[in-house]
């Protein structure tokens, strides 16, 4: 409400209090109504010379207004009653979140809340259990914004590995956003450190007449949600005209656009949503759940899509352009009538698309030798990669060619019902064992040791150039835990925000000095070994 709207209600209502009794008043003067009256008393004390009283028309409406004026004086008199109503209710900033829910807090120079408004749908029903954003009203702005943030996390927007939310603070006042703006990430990032530790906190501060700068504003969302809008079109070139497809993405959507540069529009979270749906054969399934991840800042731009099933559940990639379905099962209908388990497809395995099955007959191994369990009918109707394309997987996955390696060793077996390749192989002095789903090509679990100088003289490196690092020719310097965990990080292609259960520990082996990092990522979990004086990674292993 600005001062002028509330300058006018306070008239209003004035105006209804005060009584119209000049009429009454009038009456009781009886006979000396439009009479000449002297003031001969007065005469004696004073200089007022004889004065002719004439009769006065009554004039109601400024009657009524004298009496409001009086009325508001009093008021205002009154202890400065009115002061203290205007301060209350007058709007001093207006705070915004945004994930793809777009929430807005206005409040007073006290940081009261003075209303709650939910923008778009998805934000409405964040806010059903608060009456609509109603029972925030009079609460402290910090308390709002917390109770906000724990129904983002309730409700699911909040729960991906690399989930965003956006704070803006809007205040002509710069001193003052600058200090909620500060305030209020440090509040809310402390309750996302134990309701969900994958979140990003962004924040901003505009001033109160931002909204007009940008001629596209769509109501459906915040100024500062329009504001990171405008600075991905002008930062990644993109055409002004795609404002409100822009819009549309969350928060999360919207960083990743920045990070990447990219200029084109990805087709967001819903598209890639159904597109798994109809690959998989479950849109007419209503017990079915999808759980999108936006990865528009990797190679290539995708969305993780979890498809989750009363019979199972089912990851896929999408690509974030086209929609095309990269990689997944097509119909897990048939795992539900076949009974065989799903295909595992983890994340960060470097196989985006299964490679074509390889049914020669030259191709197709025997149990294997140690007494694996055989597969049922049923499972065996599954589609097998065949050991070529499981051997490319892993290749792929190492960043090796097949002219790098040598003793190679491959067994064909089942796990719980999965077909799977178990595979060894050496490269230089270093070994790879690699487990690769037999149906999708995906890489489940690789394990890589180091050997030092001992088997030199038998293999040869092609990317060491013929140096090898190991224990005995390594430099004697420790790189320390943060360098150790950095390493760890970025072959696993996360950021520290985005692990839970980080945990560091130094070890000798053999007199070389080794670093043991392990963490969480996700439903991922890493295991690593490097080398405490060069960094190298000497071991590592991820589970699903």
């Amino acid at each position: 409400m600005t001062d002028r709207d509330l300058e006018r209600r306070l008239a209003a209502a004035m105006e209804r209090t005060a009584p119209d009794d000049l009429d009454v008043i009038l009456s009781r003067c009886g006979a000396q109504n439009g009479s000449v009256m002297k003031l001969n008393a007065l005469q004696e004390h004073s200089n007022i010379i004889d004065v002719d009283v004439t009769e006065v028309k009554p004039k109601r409406r400024r009657s009524r207004w004298l009496a409001a004026a009086c009325a508001a004086l009093v008021l205002l008199g009154a202890g400065g009653g009115g002061l203290v109503y205007h301060q209350s209710y007058a709007v001093a900033s207006v705070v915004s979140l945004d994930v793809n829910p777009s929430i807005e807090l206005r409040v007073n120079r006290n940081e009261r809340v003075i209303s709650c408004t939910a923008l778009n749908t998805e934000a409405a029903a964040v806010l059903f259990d608060m009456d609509g954003g109603a029972d925030l009203k009079g609460t402290k702005l910090d308390v709002a914004v917390n109770a906000i943030v724990g129904a983002l996390v309730r409700e699911g927007y909040l729960d991906s590995i690399s989930s965003a939310i956006l704070i803006s603070v809007e205040d002509n006042d710069q001193d003052r956003a600058a200090r909620l703006q500060a305030e209020l990430v440090a509040s809310v990032d402390g309750v996302l450190k134990t309701q969900a530790p994958g979140t990003d906190v962004f924040s901003q501060v505009l001033t109160t007449d931002a909204g007009t700068e940008y001629s596209n504003f769509n109501s459906g969302i915040s100024v500062g949600k329009a504001a990171l809008v405008q600075k991905v079109i002008e930062r990644n070139g993109v055409d002004a005209a795609a404002f409100d497809q822009l819009a549309a993405l969350s928060v999360e959507e919207l960083n990743d656009l920045l990070k990447a540069g990219e200029k084109r529009i990805p087709i967001g979270k819903a598209a890639a949503a159904l597109a798994v749906e109809e690959y998989a054969g479950t849109v007419a399934i209503s017990s079915a759940v999808v759980d999108v991840d936006p990865e528009l800042d990797d190679i290539p731009p995708h969305y993780d899509v979890e498809l989750k099933t009363a019979f199972g559940e089912f990851d896929y990639k999408v690509d974030a352009f086209t929609g095309e379905v990269l990689s997944g099962p097509k119909d897990v209908l048939s795992y539900a009538s076949s009974g065989d388990r799903q295909p595992s497809n983890p994340s960060g395995t470097g196989t985006d698309a299964p490679a074509p099955a390889d049914t020669s007959p030259s191709n197709t191994q025997p149990s294997s030798p140690s007494g694996a369990q055989q597969p049922s009918p049923a499972a065996s109707s599954e589609a097998d990669i065949g050991q070529e394309a499981a051997k490319r997987s892993a290749l792929d996955n190492a960043g090796l060619s097949e002219s790098d390696v040598t003793n190679w060793k491959v067994e064909r077996e089942w796990d719980d019902g999965r077909l799977e390749y178990e595979m060894e192989f050496w490269c230089g002095v270093t070994e790879y064992d690699c487990t690769v789903d037999g149906h999708t090509g995906a890489v489940l679990k690789c394990e890589i040791d180091h050997h030092g100088n001992s088997s030199a003289g038998h293999h040869s490196d092609p990317h060491h150039n013929g140096t090898v690092t190991g224990g005995n020719t390594a430099p004697s310097a420790d790189i320390g835990r943060d360098a150790a965990k950095a390493a760890a990080l970025s072959h696993a292609g996360v950021s520290e925000s985005q692990t839970t259960k980080m945990k560091v520990e130094q070890d000798w082996d053999d007199g070389r000095l080794e670093y043991e990092v392990e963490f969480e990522s996700g439903r991922m979990e890493y295991e690593y070994t490097i080398d405490g004086t060069t960094g190298a990674i000497l071991e590592y292993e991820w589970d699903d």
